[in-house]
């Protein structure tokens, strides 16, 4: 089969469309037909895209107001830290003389006070003593001996914190050494 005879389905085509115009317009309508399937998959396309642009920009929103005082929180942990190493280290007789019993129940209260704001937004404590290490949340510093299965958080150093669902600050804790 030679090249004409390939092309000679669509020449004998064409020959007829300009004898019965009804051949060509059934092309055009088939021609437009296929546009308009095509024009239809576009706009659905589209249409997808920015629904997904949508979701994408109320989830980026959602998450900055959620996380949006992380800095600032990260900040406020170092107060919160040396208000608690402060009220620590106030030994018991302090703690019971007059004159400092004032003090001492204003720390306190600034401390609970604190906590409160912690509530208030979504930052909440990581329990650590006792619970197997977990990397997500805590930060083994060194291992020490223990009658505790290995792995075990047996001291914090440090308490660590979440903001709602992401972690703020690794607790510092010592794990029990295995054997």
């Amino acid at each position: 089969m030679s090249d004409t005879d390939q092309n000679a389905p669509a020449d004998l085509r064409e020959e007829t469309a300009e004898d019965a115009p009804e051949v060509a317009a059934n092309d055009r309508v088939a021609e437009l037909e296929n546009q308009l399937a095509e024009a239809k998959q576009n706009v659905l396309y589209a249409q997808a895209e920015i629904q997904n642009v949508r979701r994408r920009a109320e989830k980026e929103a959602q998450d900055a107001r959620a996380y949006a005082a992380t800095a600032f929180a990260r900040d406020v942990l170092s107060v919160a830290d040396n208000l608690a190493r402060g009220l620590s280290a106030i030994p018991a007789d302090l703690r019971a003389d007059d004159k400092m019993k004032g003090l001492v129940t204003g720390l306190e209260a600034t401390g609970r006070e604190l906590e409160s704001v912690f509530q208030r937004h979504g930052i909440t404590k990581i329990v650590s003593e006792g619970q197997m290490l977990d990397p997500n949340k805590h930060q083994a510093m060194m291992e020490i001996p223990s009658d505790q299965p290995a792995g075990t958080i047996v001291q914090e150093m440090q308490v660590g914190y979440m903001i709602k669902d992401r972690l703020l600050r690794p607790a510092m804790v010592g794990v029990a050494k295995a054997g």
